[in-house]
């Protein structure tokens, strides 16, 4: 435990940052998934909507450096062929 009262304030921003970090990766995989089960469906629409809110929350997540910005490349790189094999 922090003795010192800078170090505990520390402490509770690190807690506090952890959480957002943890919810916000969270909302990204639950977004992912959606969008992967529509493209089992092979439902061009709804993939496509939800690839758009996909790369939305990417985008949002990289530029609160919540994940790395290549990261974010990387995944949103990967989707957008999984989406482009149905289309063919």
């Amino acid at each position: 435990m922090p003795q010192r009262k800078c170090a505990k304030k520390d402490l509770k921003k690190s807690l506090k940052r952890r959480a957002y970090n943890l919810n916000f990766k969270e909302k990204i995989s639950s977004a992912i998934k959606k969008f992967k089960k529509a493209i089992l469906t092979k439902d061009l629409t709804a993939s496509q909507t939800a690839l758009k809110e996909v790369y939305k929350m990417l985008d949002k997540a990289a530029s609160k450096n919540v994940i790395h910005y290549k990261k974010a490349a990387r995944k949103k790189s990967t989707l957008a062929k999984l989406l482009n094999n149905i289309k063919t």
